[in-house]
């Protein structure tokens, strides 16, 4: 079979194909090669904590190369911690609470309070090389990425179905084996549509992290988020919507090339026992699958490390006697391993409880009473902004998963929206804000709105997608009203997903709040009453003890609400809406 062109002159063999997709996929690796050369060459040089930063067109590749680097980094940092952070917790009753307690704490703190101890300690422990402060910039975008990912990650291992666990109890799986066949695979689809979210929730954080003051030095690195700072403080309209053009480029390319494939493959992993009709399809995924590179060379060494691996599987007691689930459970809680880990975790919180409480002698009452005020008030934004956000991001991601056409047309446009650093429209919002009259007061809500939808609307749409096909026919069958379909159907098989976007959703909100409340435009500072406002103004000043007190309150407020009400509804998510047989 020949490909034709408009005369029927033959192009290629259907043949050849492979051979094109493999010259390409190594031109793709020899490209990697040298950007990861180029970028460890500037790491690698001596530190400029305040590099210039051109407005030309021609340095926006070298720019996106570092902004994706940082990105791309952070984000596999972030899936590592999350999927040991979300096994640890979800199979040790011990210290599950208190681990999830600290997630649901670190989500909601924003990204300017972990800014001065993380940059000064990377740049302390790597001195003399560029490579400190770009250490310090991806961990901070890491604290952006990997909350909603160990919280998705959690959230799936609770609620596998009890079925499945004994039949991999009964076939004698070992942890890895059941980690890789069961545990991954039903975790896949929350996995791959909360990286979404992630990857877009970095390019928010990026906007913060190359371009900030701290302790009366200018930090300013080379890449999209420090190119669209600068240009809209100089007021460069050319400048600000070529960065934001290449940022829209680079996630339409990221959505072809990696999210739409991912999306693709992972609903093979879809729990269900009637096929479904309807599959959402990838063009890029159908000629990796043509690729003799990709087909040959993983299968051939997996063969050779198959045998041994399982050989020495199979002389594991895991895999030769089969044991119930309390005989496990106590194995897990005797752990000498988290016993030693909670001493040492309790020795440095002890420590740093000392330091911290010398250093909030310098609080006065005024700056308590500013601080309680406008942790009101924060608090206040943030539960409308989520209230707002789930009212309309709950139909919509239901009429996305249930349907793949729309899905090809719309999730790339939410994506793309969702990945737009939400700051680059900060400056827009404000400058209409200041032309109507307005504050923040009741704008600042429309700026939280930017950094906290997009994490209910992407769950939402993973756990209208994870509902089986079989259910849903079922619906149809019986003559269910919409009604039914909502109550009995819907809000039940996406509710786990729903639990994890609000919660995550609340810590984006929270980190927003810093943009919202507190923002430099055209010479002028606008704020209004909040702890966002707090702790960005405490950051500009560098006075780290109410940076810190407004920090201990943001935990004080997300420790209660995780108390009385996530908590309660994650319980609710694994007992009464898990999908069992």
């Amino acid at each position: 079979m020949r490909a034709q062109n408009f005369f029927g002159r033959s192009l290629v063999t259907v043949s050849t194909w492979p051979i094109v997709i493999d010259m390409g996929l190594g031109l793709c690796a020899l490209a990697l090669f040298f950007s990861i050369v180029h970028t460890a060459t500037y790491w690698m040089g001596t530190p400029v904590p305040m590099a210039p930063i051109s407005h030309a067109i021609s340095a926006l590749p070298v720019y996106a190369l570092y902004s994706i680097g940082r990105i791309g980094i952070a984000y596999l940092l972030s899936l590592i911690f999350a999927i040991a952070y979300g096994y640890t917790a979800a199979y040790n009753p011990r210290v599950e609470a208190w681990m999830i307690a600290v997630l649901d704490i670190l989500q909601s703190i924003p990204v300017l309070s972990f800014l001065p101890p993380v940059l000064l300690a990377m740049i302390a422990l790597v001195p003399g090389h560029q490579l400190g402060i770009e250490m310090g910039v991806i961990l901070l975008i890491f604290t952006g990425q990997v909350w909603n990912l160990a919280f998705s990650f959690y959230s799936s291992l609770k609620t596998i179905p009890r079925e499945m666990i004994e039949a991999s109890r009964i076939y004698r799986y070992s942890a890895w084996q059941r980690f890789w066949q069961l545990e991954m695979p039903y975790a896949a689809i929350g996995l791959v549509w909360n990286s979404i979210v992630s990857v877009a929730n970095g390019w928010f954080a990026l906007m913060a992290c190359e371009m900030f003051p701290l302790n009366g030095t200018n930090f300013q690195l080379p890449g999209l988020g420090s190119y669209i700072q600068t240009a809209t403080y100089s007021g460069d309209t050319h400048a600000l919507i070529s960065g934001i053009a290449a940022v829209i480029l680079i996630v339409v390319a990221t959505d072809q090339l990696v999210w739409r494939p991912l999306i693709a493959w992972s609903e093979k992993f879809k729990f269900e026992q009637v096929e479904s009709a309807d599959h959402v399809s990838s063009p890029i995924l159908a000629l990796l699958q043509r690729s003799r590179l990709l087909t040959s060379l993983p299968g051939r060494l997996w063969t050779r490390l198959e045998e041994p691996l399982y050989r020495r599987m199979a002389q594991t007691p895991s895999c030769r006697i089969v044991q119930p689930i309390d005989q496990e459970a106590k194995r897990r809680k005797s752990s000498l391993y988290l016993k030693t880990l909670a001493v040492f975790v309790l020795t440095v919180v002890g420590w740093e409880a000392v330091q911290g409480a010398l250093m909030l002698r310098s609080v006065t009452w005024p700056d308590l009473r500013l601080l309680l005020e406008g942790a009101g008030a924060t608090f206040l934004r943030v539960n409308v902004a989520l209230l707002i956000s789930a009212m309309w991001t709950i139909p919509v991601g239901v009429a996305i998963g249930f349907n793949p056409r729309l899905a090809r047309v719309v999730q790339p446009v939410a994506q793309v929206l969702a990945s737009v650093p939400a700051t680059a429209f900060f400056p827009i919002l404000l400058i209409g804000l200041v032309q109507l009259g307005g504050g923040l007061g009741i704008g600042s809500v429309v700026l939280m709105l930017l950094g906290t939808q997009w994490y209910i609307l992407f769950n939402v749409v993973a756990g209208a997608m994870s509902i089986p096909s079989d259910l849903r026919e079922a619906a149809s069958l019986y003559r269910f009203t919409r009604w039914q379909r909502w109550t009995t159907l819907i809000l039940p098989g996406i509710f786990p997903y729903l639990i994890t976007g609000m919660v995550t959703a609340s810590g984006g909100a929270w980190n927003a709040s810093v943009f919202a409340e507190y923002s430099h435009l055209q010479g002028r500072t606008l704020q209004t009453i909040g702890l966002g406002a707090q702790i960005d103004a405490a950051t500009d000043s560098g006075r780290f003890a109410i940076l810190l007190l407004a920090t201990i309150m943001i935990s004080l407020m997300v420790v209660t609400m995780n108390r009385l009400v996530w908590r309660r509804l994650y319980r609710l998510a694994e007992t009464r809406y898990k999908l069992e047989g």
